[in-house]
């Protein structure tokens, strides 16, 4: 009685609980669990430790990572104790989610692959090979398409996808962005790239009227982001796809004011989050950028079909 007892006591916290019901589901590393639950190593650590104390956690090295799991028989009087408190913690559903996602990452070689390419592109000089020139190669393999520009600014990208596209609707909620971006359409003959003024939350585009919804560094300016991606699904028509490219999650608190960000950028979990709840489907997520210089910015690229 007393182990139980020492269990129960255990169990009151609420972290330790939601790590005893990851790890009754998966294997999970350290980093892992830091991802899933958007905690500190210490403090994961430290739970841990003291779960592998009490014998309800084991462990296992592979090569230099270390796997935990939950040691509770499925018919023990605790795991059905476990199951009903954890029923009552508020983050039951979103841990879950996340443990899926983290569960498709490991499983997406290519994934891991690109993220390894995208560190060595332009390390060594070629002549002629540039992201500028791959970017206009690969454009031209592109059917034609409506593409939405969400968060435009003065419409660079969306100039560069006019080329091609077989329209471009470039939305900016900064008068002059879209005045100016506008000018230089004219100015370029550009006939088929239209600026309108609107926010990204509430768009000025019909439903279900755009093969690509775009997002370039524009969703940490939104005050509701998921509002924005939910905006995203509504205008696009089925088998449409959303493409965000934003910042990872980062702790440089003067971007706020230098750079009028709204949110220090988004992890991975939360991107996949917003776009499971609009209604996307086949949700792909990836690192594809990491800066040198500090604060060391990376960029998460995010895709997702309307089904």
């Amino acid at each position: 009685m007393a182990s139980i007892l020492k269990s129960f006591r255990v169990l009151s916290d609420p972290t330790r609980l939601r790590l005893l019901r990851l790890l009754r589901e998966e294997e999970l590393t350290v980093a892992e669990l830091q991802e899933i639950l958007a905690m500190g190593q210490s403090r994961i650590s430290a739970s841990l430790a003291l779960l592998k104390r009490e014998g309800l956690v084991v462990d296992r090295r592979v090569g230099k990572n270390i796997f935990y799991r939950a040691d509770l028989a499925e018919d023990s009087p605790l795991a059905g104790l476990l199951t009903l408190a954890g029923d009552e913690i508020p983050e039951s559903k979103r841990d879950l989610s996340a443990l899926a996602l983290t569960l498709r990452k490991r499983k997406d070689r290519a994934a891991e692959y690109f993220n390894r390419l995208a560190g060595k592109f332009g390390r060594t000089y070629i002549p002629g090979r540039s992201w500028q020139a791959l970017a206009h190669g690969l454009l031209q393999l592109l059917p034609p398409m409506v593409i939405a520009d969400l968060g435009a600014g003065e419409g660079t990208l969306s100039q560069l996808l006019a080329r091609h596209a077989e329209r471009v609707i470039a939305v900016d909620s900064s008068e002059k962005m879209v005045e100016f971006g506008a000018g230089v359409a004219r100015e370029n003959g550009f006939t088929n790239l239209e600026y309108r003024l609107g926010d990204i939350e509430a768009p000025p585009i019909d439903d279900a009227t755009v093969d690509v919804a775009l997002f370039s560094q524009a969703l940490h300016h939104a005050a509701r982001p998921p509002r924005a991606v939910a905006e995203a699904f509504r205008i696009l028509k089925s088998g449409g796809r959303i493409l965000i490219l934003d910042l990872a999650s980062h702790n440089y608190e003067q971007a706020r004011e230098l750079y009028a960000h709204v949110w220090l950028g988004f992890s991975e979990v939360e991107l996949d989050q917003m776009l499971t709840g609009a209604g996307f489907e086949r949700i792909e997520l990836s690192t594809v950028s990491r800066e040198k210089q500090a604060p060391h910015f990376q960029t998460i690229l995010a895709t997702a079909v309307k089904p």
